[in-house]
């Protein structure tokens, strides 16, 4: 939460539409690709100069332009100012701490939303990056922080003619691009589940300290997540029940279909937050119980050493029984500290045999 807020103060007190990159300082360079296409072509290139994007613009076919870096400012300027974007909507793209959401611009619609995906040196961790769409009539401009992403399924299929996406137009494509994100909430989903399942057979055997953090991890993971794909349903029910030309009717349906994804993985967040939860008193209660364990054991050893104790106690008085009025015959008698060690262990014994009958342990 601190370094979100310290995120968005960059920006305090600037003109609004300014732009200024918030986030993760990098140095690399922009790469930009463009795909361009119809039912019966298709082109691909990398361009250095996103100038050389402007004369699809004005094209029939599909264009779909994709950025991989938002700190250079000049480029997201000089595509704005090429597709008549609203300088609010360029601060937005290169300020990475947006909370997911849709605008509808009328002549074009700007989505944010996070893509998260399981980091390659460790697979508990989740990295997760800001990405912004721009759907227009006849193109759809894509916004990353860095190369590397979901939408490799999607190129494939437009490549190799595969399925809807060269027969439709750019709602389509957007809806392709909304559904990779989606589908890999699902398996960063599946991959946390598998983590809440190994730490509640854990739990339930070996409750050790060092689970609590874990606990707290999952629970702060949990949270992220939930922040991250909780505004999906506002964005997708906006494009549902939107008058955008720019969504045909027909498209509606696969809209629909991600809506219904969305709800699936929110419900999905919302049992995990749950069981999360009820960890913390899963391992109270685990903890406790291993603690009447021993407590158990403790009392039971003390419960029999109590009469053992007075025994013990009556035959070591040190009474004289010349002196004494009080006769006690074991004391002279030649067996009598054997008597004493047998009716200890009876006793025993007996208690023993009595909390077995009672169950106590």
């Amino acid at each position: 939460m601190a370094r979100e807020m310290k995120r968005i103060s960059k920006t305090a007190g600037l003109v609004p539409g300014t732009l200024v990159h918030v986030g993760r300082k990098r140095t690399e360079k922009v790469r930009i690709t463009v795909i361009d296409y119809d039912e019966n072509q298709y082109h691909e290139d990398t361009v250095d100069d996103v100038r050389k994007c402007f004369p699809y613009s004005g094209t029939d076919s599909v264009t779909w332009i994709n950025i991989d870096g938002v700190h250079d400012l000049d480029i997201i300027r000089d595509l704005g100012a090429e597709f008549k974007i609203h300088p609010l909507i360029l601060e937005d793209i290169v300020n990475t701490a947006q909370r997911p959401k849709m605008e509808d611009m009328g002549g074009y619609i700007f989505i944010v939303l996070k893509m998260l995906y399981q980091d390659d040196k460790s697979a508990k961790k989740i990295n997760v990056e800001q990405v912004s769409l721009i759907l227009g009539g006849n193109y759809v401009i894509s916004f990353q922080e860095e190369e590397g992403d979901l939408f490799e399924p999607v190129r494939d299929r437009i490549r190799n003619n595969k399925g809807r996406v060269r027969k439709s137009g750019t709602d389509y494509l957007a809806y392709s691009l909304l559904d990779a994100i989606i589908d890999g909430y699902f398996s960063i989903l599946e991959g946390f589940g598998d983590q809440v399942e190994e730490l509640e057979e854990e739990l339930s055997s070996d409750p050790k300290p060092e689970i609590l953090q874990v606990i707290h991890g999952l629970k702060r993971s949990n949270i992220f997540l939930r922040r991250s794909v909780w505004p999906l349903r506002e964005i997708i029910n906006g494009l549902l029940r939107g008058e955008s030309g720019l969504i045909k009717k027909q498209t509606m349906l696969y809209f629909r279909d991600i809506y219904d994804h969305t709800i699936q993985v929110v419900d999905t967040i919302e049992a995990t937050r749950d069981m999360v939860s009820g960890m913390l008193d899963v391992y109270l209660s685990s903890v406790s119980n291993k603690m009447n364990e021993v407590m158990k054991v403790l009392t039971i050893f003390a419960a029999i050493f109590i009469p053992l104790t007075f025994i013990a106690g009556i035959y070591g008085m040190n009474f004289n029984p010349q002196a004494s009025p009080f006769n006690m015959p074991e004391l002279d008698w030649r067996y009598g500290y054997f008597f004493a060690l047998g009716l200890m262990a009876a006793v025993g014994l007996a208690m023993l045999l009595y909390f077995r009958r009672k169950k106590w342990f």
